[in-house]
């Protein structure tokens, strides 16, 4: 397996992301943009993508504050975290700007495109699809679903999944219903999957030292959010 950090610019910052693939063979497979959670690119986001280069797929794990680097301080992240709620411009331009790098690695099939992401990073590859990027998949592991610019109907032109914790106190009821409303009326092909048991955070194995009441780590989510995953994208791929 490869693995490089590629620079790339978008939206007035220097970017740093994290590829993995695959080097044996030379044919062509999907490419996956991985988006990482609200902390920065670190390890979490990179064995994901190294996770997808062995299961066969070109990794571009994004970076979307800026030199590849985690925050120090998750404090940090919010102010940003809510400028892009409020208007997200700035997190479509930079994560369009890593789906160009993806889509230049010359193991990528340009034609069969993906984003996942966690927490904030999915909230980013959701905002992906609602910008009408050609991906045949999206996926969001406990991912924020609001958005202050819904889906227009037919512009999102793949399968959407997100897995999201039952008890997550950041992705309450009424979030998951708005999404579902959002979804039907724009004529996605999506899903939601509930996990019994799971908070925020639940396939980050790291989080529990931070401490925080509703971020917690759950196994079995772990694992069947990542099966769930790989089944969708041999359903989509496949085809």
């Amino acid at each position: 397996m490869r693995t490089e950090d590629i620079d790339y610019h978008a939206d007035g910052a220097r970017l740093v992301g994290y590829l993995a693939v695959e080097e044996a063979g030379a044919a062509k497979r999907p490419g996956v943009i991985v988006a990482h959670e609200g902390g920065g690119l670190g390890d979490h986001a990179k064995e994901a993508a190294r996770r997808l280069a062995a299961a066969g797929y070109v990794a571009f794990a994004l970076d979307y504050y800026g030199d590849g680097k985690p925050l120090p301080d998750l404090s940090q992240a919010m102010p940003r975290i809510g400028a892009w709620l409020a208007d997200p411009t700035g997190i479509r331009a930079r994560a369009h700007a890593a789906l160009e790098v993806l889509v230049a690695q010359p193991r990528t099939d340009a034609s069969r495109l993906a984003a996942i992401g966690y927490c904030f990073g999915g909230t980013t590859a959701l905002e992906m699809a609602r910008a009408g990027e050609d991906l045949k998949a999206v996926v969001g592991f406990h991912s924020g679903l609001s958005t202050a610019r819904p889906a227009a109907p037919g512009v999102v032109k793949g399968r959407v999944l997100v897995q999201i914790g039952a008890q997550d106190p950041v992705i309450p009821p009424e979030q998951r219903l708005a999404f579902e409303k959002e979804m039907s009326a724009a004529g996605v092909d999506w899903r939601m999957i509930l996990y019994g048991g799971a908070v925020h955070s639940f396939t980050n194995r790291r989080v529990d030292a931070m401490g925080r009441p509703g971020f917690a780590y759950h196994e079995a989510s772990d694992r069947r959010s990542w099966r769930a995953m790989l089944d969708l994208f041999e359903e989509t791929f496949g085809e």
